[in-house]
C-alpha cells in the first residue's frame, strides 16, 4: 500500500477522513534535509576543530572587508542551494533518460510530481556545492569529506519517501519462485496500491527497490561514520562514499525499471554507466589517499564484483 500524502497515512492508521495535502515524499525530502544539516554540522565543526578549514569569509559592505565566521555555519546555506540545484540536475537527468516521452509530451514530464534521477540530483547539487565554497574561501575536499556520512544518510532517508509514496521508483516484476522461504513477502514484492505515479501493478508485485536502497544506505553511512576519524589524506572518506554508493546503485539496476540505451552492441541504463565511472573515480581515489591496506583490500573487492556486474551489460 502507498500513501501519496500524508492524509492518506492518518486516515488509515486513525479510520478517519482528515484532508492533509502534504506530499509524503516532499516530507520525507524535508526529514532528509534536516538530518542532513545537522550531521553535517557536526562533522564540520569537528573538522574545524583540527585545523582541516579554517572558517568561511562573508564580504562585508559596512567595513569594507571580509569577516570570517566559522565553516559549520554556512553548512545550512550550503546544504539548501545544493538542494534546490540537485532538484533541478534530477529533472533534467529523468528528462534525459526518458528523451522520447518528454519528445512526445514535454509539459506533463516537466511538471510531474514524480521522476527524478538521482545522479542528475547528486552531479548539480556537489557542483553548486563546489562553487559556493570557492566563493567562500573554504577548501573543497575536506568538506566533502566532511559531508559524505550525511549525503549517503539523507539519501537512504529519501528513498523512505519514494517508499511510502509510491514514486515508481520501484523494481521490475518479481520472480516469486526465487524467493527464500524466510524472507517475507512483503520483502520480496510489492504491488504499490494507491501509487502516486498512478500505476496499477500486477500480482505478485515488483521488487520494492527502495527498501534494498534504505537499508544498503544505512550500511553504507555506518561503516563511514565508523572510519571517519581513521587518519588518511584529505579526500579519502569522500572517494569511500563515491566507491560504495556507486557500488550499490549498480547491483540495484539489475533489478529496477529504466530506461536502456543501446550503443555498439553495449545495452545500459544511465545509472549504470554513471555507476561503473563514479565506482573507478572512488577507487583511484581511495587509492591515492587511504592509509589503509585493509581498506584498501576492501576496495578492491568491491570494484572486483562491480566490475563483475557491470560486465552484464555488454
Amino acid at each position: 500500500m502507498s500513501y501519496p500524502y500524508l492524509g492518506d497515512l492518518v486516515n488509515q492508521i486513525l479510520g478517519v477522513s482528515w484532508n492533509i495535502p502534504i506530499p509524503m515524499f516532499g516530507l520525507f525530502v524535508a526529514i532528509a534535509l534536516v538530518v542532513f544539516i545537522y550531521v553535517a554540522e557536526k562533522e564540520v565543526a569537528r573538522i574545524e576543530k583540527l585545523g582541516l578549514v579554517s572558517g568561511a569569509k562573508f564580504y562585508s559592505k559596512n567595513d569594507d572587508q571580509y569577516v570570517i565566521v566559522p565553516t559549520y555555519e554556512i553548512v545550512a546555506g550550503l546544504v539548501l542551494l545544493s538542494t534546490i540545484s540537485g532538484i533541478i540536475g534530477a529533472r533534467i537527468f529523468h528528462i534525459l533518460e526518458y528523451a522520447g516521452e518528454f519528445l512526445n509530451d514535454p509539459m506533463s514530464m516537466i511538471f510531474t510530481r514524480s521522476g527524478f534521477s538521482i545522479y542528475g540530483g547528486v552531479t548539480f547539487g556537489i557542483i553548486t556545492g563546489i562553487v559556493y565554497l570557492k566563493k567562500r574561501g573554504v577548501p573543497v575536499i575536506p568538506i566533502l569529506d566532511a559531508l559524505a556520512p550525511s549525503m549517503i544518510l539523507s539519501y537512504g532517508i529519501g528513498r523512505i519517501g519514494c517508499q511510502v509514496s509510491g514514486d515508481g521508483d520501484w523494481g521490475v516484476a518479481a520472480d516469486m519462485a526465487l524467493k527464500p522461504g524466510w524472507l517475507p513477502d512483503w520483502l520480496w514484492a510489492q504491488t504499490y496500491e494507491n501509487n502516486i505515479a498512478g500505476v496499477v501493478i500486477q500480482h505478485p508485485g515488483v521488487y520494492p527497490t527502495p527498501i534494498y536502497e534504505t537499508g544498503a544506505a544505512l550500511v553504507i553511512f555506518a561503516f563511514l561514520w565508523a572510519v571517519r576519524k581513521v587518519p588518511n589524506n584529505s579526500g579519502y572518506l569522500f572517494s569511500l562514499y563515491l566507491l560504495f554508493s556507486g557500488f550499490e546503485r549498480l547491483l540495484i539496476e539489475k533489478v529496477r525499471t529504466n530506461s536502456e540505451y543501446h550503443l555498439g552492441g553495449f545495452v545500459f541504463t544511465q545509472a549504470e554507466l554513471i555507476s561503473t565511472i563514479i565506482i573507478f573515480a572512488g577507487l583511484i581515489g581511495v587509492i591515492k589517499t587511504s592509509n589503509s591496506k585493509y581498506l584498501l583490500r576492501i576496495s578492491y573487492f568491491l570494484v572486483v564484483i562491480g566490475a563483475l556486474s557491470a560486465c552484464t551489460i555488454l
